[in-house]
C-alpha cells in the first residue's frame, strides 16, 4: 500500500600520491614511535611459558570480553574468558545505585571463578574494564569531573594528569582494573553526539593531553608508579578517525590518507610513547571500510609501524559490523588485528564456539591467535595481575573513603573553574556582587544529571534525580551558599518568577543528557522547536534585570538569540559533580575583589550559523562567531555586537528520536492518513480523516489535553508519519534501539493490525501484531517495542527511510500517545508479535 512517496611528530615525505580515498594505509607514510615500556625479556619468557601450557580453549577464552549483564561469575568456572566489562547500563545486581562495596564483591567473584581450575593448566586472572571517562562515573557517589570538551578549554595538561590520577584511585578502590579512556577523537563536525568526549577540534592539543592522561591513569613508565596498585590500565580510543564521520555516530570518515593521518592521528603517538596498554578499535569506517576489520591500520600501521605492543580491544559488538561477520562470528576482525572482542548479548557462548572452531581449523592462524593472547598476557603481567591477588586484597581496594575524597572534590572544583569560557560580558555585568538579591532560574540550575551529562551512573545519564549523586553539588547550591555567606539572598525559581526585583538573574539552561548516537543532531540549532529557554531570557531582560546565561552543552551550538537576550553568557559545557564551583567565578569576593577569573579558551570554534557543520581552522572559509582560542576574562574584557538570529530556510530539524509526542510530530513532519489507491490526507490539526472516511482521527486526552490521537478504522487504511526528507537509521539499527509505540486498544480490531516502515524505493518491512493486541486489555495504555533490526532484516534501506512508522488496519480503534526510537534491550524474538 505504501508508495515510494599532529604536532611534534616527524612524518616521512610522501613518495607518491596515494589512490584517492583508498581504505588501505601505506605504513611508510605514518610515524614511527618509540613505544614504551621497552619489552622485558623476563616478561616475554613468562608469556612463553604460559602459552606452552595453555590449551587452545584457554587461548580463545582470552580473546573474549563479555558484559556483566550477559554472564555470571559461575560462567567463568567453565569458560576462562580474558575479560569482563560493565557496559553503560550494566551494574552489580542490575542496580545503577549499587554502592562501591557491591562492585568490589562482584569483582572478587569474577576473579575467583577465573582462577578456579583443577586441570593443571595456567590460572590467568580475568581483567575488568569500565568506562571511567570523567571520573569513575559508574560508581554511586564518585567524583565526576568535567567532560573532555571542558578540559580542552582549560588548556592545562597538569590538571588533566591530576584528574586521571584521581580517576585511577577511585577506580582501584572499587576493585576494577582497567578504564576505557582517554578518548582522543579529533572531532570535526559538532553535530556528533560524542563531541563532548573530545578535547578539541585541533590535533595539536592532543599530544600533551594524551601523555598526561595515560601517565595519570597508569603511572609514568620507568618509575615504581607504573601500573602500581594505585593505577589502572588505560585505553586509547577510538582508533582511528571517529571524529571525522560528518557528525554521524559510527559513520564513515572519507579523507585521503595524508589528511586522515594529519588530522586524526593526533595524540596516538604520544599515548603509545607514554605506555598505553590497550587501544580500542573504532566503530567507524575509513573510506568505506570498518576500522574493526582494517588490517592495514590495526596491524600494519598501529602495531608494526608505530610499535604498539599492547592489545587492541573492540568496541561494543563492533566486530559484528565487519562485512561477512555477525556479533557471534567474526574471524575477520581477529585476523585484521583485533585482539579482544568486546561482546554484549545472550549468545556469547556462540562467539566463543565459533572462534574456537576457526582457531582449530586455521581460519584464525595459530600465529595470529598466539600473538593476540601474548599481547593480552603482556598487559596483564605488566599490570601485576598475576601477583596482586583478589581485588579485595589489593592495597587500595575497599578504601571507599577515596571515592569522592575532599581532595578529589577540590581538584574537580578547580577543573570546573578552569573550563568555563566567557563568551559575552556587556557593561561589566560579571562578576556579580554576592551581597545582593539574586534570582536563579532555568531548568538546569538544580539538575545534577544535566550538568554531568552522559556516562554518569548510566549510559545516557538521563532520568537520574539529584539523590542519585549524594556527594555532588548543583550550580544552584553553589550560588545559594556563596550569596548567603556574603549576606545576600538567592532565590531559585526555574520559571524565572519573582516577587522582589533581583539585582541580577542567573539562568542555567542547555542540552539534556545524552551519549553516543542519541546525541547526534541534524543541525547546530539549539532551540529549534523549543523556544522556552529563549522566552525566559527575554522575559527577564525585558524586565530590566541584568541576565547572566550559563549554558550547559556537550558542544558549541547556535545560540545567537540566547546570547542577544543575555548581558553575560558563559559556556559551562558539562562540569560534572562540582557545579557549585561556577559560583566561584561568577561572583566577587565579599571585599569586592576578584575571587577567580575566567581562564577557559574555546577548544572548538563556535558557529555563527546553525548550518556551519565544517567549522575548523583548516576549513575555508573559516567564519566562526567565536574563533578557536576565544575567551574573555575580567582582566581582558571585550564586546559582542547584536547577532543575526535568522534561521536559514529549509534547515533540517532534530527529532531526538521522538516521532510523535504531546499531540505533535516534529517540525516539518506529516501526520497523514491514506486509503489503498487514494490520495494522502495530511492532518493539519488534531482531527481529520482519510479521503474515503475509512480512517478517522480524533483527539484524546491522556496526560494532558489532546496529547494523543484515536485512530478508528471502518475499512482498509493506514496512518503514516513522514519526514520532510528521508531519514538515515543505519546507526540506530546497529544498536539496541527499538521503535516504541504507546497505545491503547479502544475497540478490538476485527482484522490484522500491522506496524511497518518503508524506504524511498517503496520497499516495505511489516510486523504483524496479533499476540501483542491479544494480550492488551481494552482501555489500558501499554507500550509496544520492536527492535529496528526487525525492519532492517526484511531488506529495506535503513539509510533512506521514507516512512518510519506506518500503522495499518481495516476495523477497530486504537489510541496512540507517543512514538519514539529509544534504547530498549528487546530480544530479536520480538520481531514475531
Amino acid at each position: 500500500m505504501i508508495a515510494a512517496s599532529l604536532a611534534g611528530v616527524s612524518l616521512p615525505a610522501v613518495a607518491a600520491a596515494q589512490p584517492a580515498l583508498s581504505p588501505v594505509a601505506n605504513p611508510a607514510l605514518w610515524p614511527k614511535v618509540a613505544a614504551r615500556p621497552v619489552r622485558d625479556a623476563k616478561v616475554e619468557a613468562q608469556i612463553d611459558a604460559l602459552l606452552a601450557k595453555m590449551s587452545i580453549e584457554d587461548k580463545v577464552g582470552q580473546l573474549l570480553q563479555v558484559d556483566i549483564g550477559s554472564l555470571t561469575p559461575a560462567d567463568l568456572l567453565t569458560y576462562k574468558l580474558g575479560s569482563v566489562l560493565n557496559g553503560g547500563n550494566s551494574d552489580p545486581n542490575s542496580d545503577p545505585l549499587a554502592p562501591p562495596a557491591e562492585w568490589l564483591k562482584l569483582a572478587d567473584k569474577f576473579y575467583d571463578a577465573s582462577m578456579t581450575r583443577s586441570d593443571g593448566r595456567p590460572q590467568i586472572p580475568v581483567i575488568w574494564g569500565t568506562d571511567a571517562v570523567h571520573g569513575n562515573n559508574n560508581i554511586f557517589g564518585a567524583t565526576l569531573f568535567p567532560h573532555n570538551i571542558g578540559l580542552g578549554a582549560a588548556r592545562d595538561p597538569a590538571l588533566v594528569r591530576e584528574i586521571a590520577r584521581v580517576t585511577a584511585l577511585e577506580t582501584a578502590a572499587a576493585g576494577l582494573d582497567w578504564t576505557f579512556a582517554p578518548t582522543l577523537a579529533v572531532v570535526q563536525d559538532d553535530r556528533w553526539g560524542r563531541t563532548y568526549e573530545s578535547y578539541s577540534e585541533e590535533p595539536a592539543l592532543f599530544a600533551d593531553y594524551a601523555t598526561a592522561t595515560i601517565e595519570g591513569l597508569q603511572g609514568k613508565v620507568g618509575t615504581p608508579e607504573f601500573l602500581s596498585s594505585s593505577h589502572v590500565l588505560a585505553t586509547t580510543k577510538h582508533f582511528l578517525g571517529d571524529g571525522g564521520t560528518g557528525g554521524r555516530d559510527q559513520g564513515d570518515t572519507r579523507l585521503p590518507e595524508a589528511d586522515f593521518r594529519d588530522i586524526h592521528l593526533g595524540g596516538y603517538p604520544a599515548a603509545i610513547a607514554a605506555g598505553t596498554q590497550s587501544v580500542m578499535a573504532s566503530f567507524s569506517s575509513w573510506n568505506g571500510v570498518k576500522m574493526s576489520g582494517n588490517k592495514s591500520l590495526l596491524t600494519d600501521v598501529l602495531k608494526v609501524r608505530m610499535g604498539f605492543d599492547g592489545f587492541v580491544v573492540g568496541d561494543w559488538n563492533s566486530h559484528g559490523q565487519v562485512p561477512g561477520c555477525t556479533n557471534e562470528d567474526c574471524a575477520a576482525a581477529i585476523n585484521a588485528g583485533m585482539d579482544m572482542f568486546m561482546y554484549s548479548g545472550p549468545d556469547w557462548k556462540k562467539l566463543y564456539a565459533n572462534t574456537l572452531t576457526q582457531a582449530m581449523a586455521g581460519t584464525i592462524p595459530q600465529a595470529r591467535l598466539d600473538d593476540a593472547v601474548r599481547r593480552i598476557l603482556r598487559a596483564k603481567i605488566r599490570a601485576g595481575l598475576f601477583e596482586k591477588g583478589r581485588p579485595s586484597s589489593r592495597p587500595l581496594a575497599g578504601k571507599f573513603e577515596l571515592i569522592n575524597a575532599p581532595a578529589h572534590r577540590e581538584i574537580a572544583r578547580a577543573a570546573v573553574r578552569a573550563s568555563l569560557v566567557l563568551l559575552k560580558n556587556e557593561r561589566g555585568t560579571l562578576p556579580l556582587r554576592p551581597n545582593a538579591e539574586i534570582l536563579v532560574a532555568g531548568g538546569g540550575a538544580d539538575k545534577i544529571n544535566q550538568q554531568a551529562g552522559g556516562w554518569s551512573l548510566s549510559w545516557q545519564g538521563d532520568d537520574m534525580p539529584n539523590s542519585a549523586f549524594p556527594n555532588a553539588h548543583s550550580i544552584w547550591t553553589g550560588i545559594r551558599d556563596t550569596v548567603a555567606a556574603a549576606g545576600g539572598r538567592a532565590t531559585l525559581t526555574p520559571d524565572g518568577s519573582f516577587t522582589k526585583t533581583p539585582a541580577a538573574a542567573i539562568v542555567v539552561f542547555g542540552e539534556q543528557p545524552y551519549a553516543e548516537f542519541k546525541g547526534d543532531r541534524a543541525t547546530l540549532d539549539y532551540s529549534a522547536g523549543d523556544k522556552s529557554d529563549l522566552a525566559l531570557l527575554r522575559k527577564l531582560k525585558a524586565a530590566g534585570i541584568p541576565v547572566v546565561a550559563v549554558f550547559l552543552s556537550g558542544r558549541p551550538l547556535w545560540v545567537n538569540a540566547e546570547i542577544n537576550a543575555s548581558d553575560a553568557f558563559v559556556a559551562a559545557f558539562l562540569p560534572g559533580s562540582e557545579g557549585a564551583a561556577i559560583a566561584d567565578v561568577l561572583f566577587r569576593k565579599p571585599d569586592g575583589g576578584i575571587a577567580h577569573d575566567f581562564r577557559g579558551k574555546l577548544s572548538f570554534s563556535w558557529p555563527r550559523r546553525p548550518d556551519q557543520y565544517l567549522l575548523n581552522r583548516r576549513d575555508k572559509p573559516y567564519d566562526p562567531l567565536f574563533a578557536y582560542g576565544y575567551g574573555l576574562s575580567y582582566a581582558k574584557p571585550g564586546t559582542v555586537p547584536t547577532l543575526d538570529e535568522t534561521r536559514p530556510a529549509g534547515l533540517a530539524s532534530d527529532t531526538g528520536g521522538i516521532l510523535f509526542a504531546k499531540g505533535a510530530v516534529p517540525e516539518g513532519w506529516n501526520f497523514a492518513v491514506v486509503e489503498p489507491g487514494g490520495p494522502v490526507a495530511v492532518l493539519t490539526g488534531a482531527v481529520g480523516q482519510s479521503t474515503g472516511g475509512k480512517l478517522v482521527v480524533t483527539a484524546v486526552d491522556r496526560a494532558s489535553q489532546e496529547d494523543s490521537r484515536r485512530l478508528t478504522w471502518t475499512g482498509p487504511a493506514e496512518l503514516r508519519l513522514t519526514p520532510p526528507a528521508p531519514v538515515d537509521l543505519t546507526r540506530e539499527t546497529n544498536g539496541e534501539i527499538s521503535l516504541t509505540v504507546e497505545f491503547r486498544v479502544d475497540t478490538a480490531p476485527v482484522g490484522p493490525v500491522t506496524v511497518a516502515m518503508a524506504d524511498t524505493a517503496g520497499k516495505v518491512a511489516t510486523i504483524a501484531l496479533p499476540a501483542t493486541l491479544a494480550a492488551s486489555k481494552p482501555g489500558e495504555w501499554t507500550t509496544l517495542s520492536i527492535p529496528l533490526q526487525c525492519f532492517a532484516k526484511q531488506g529495506i534501506d535503513m539509510a533512506q527511510v521514507a516512512s518510519p512508522l506506518v500503522i495499518a488496519s481495516s476495523a477497530g480503534a486504537l489510541s496512540v500517545s507517543a512514538v519514539r526510537q529509544v534504547y530498549v534491550n528487546v530480544p530479536m524474538t520480538a520481531c514475531a508479535r
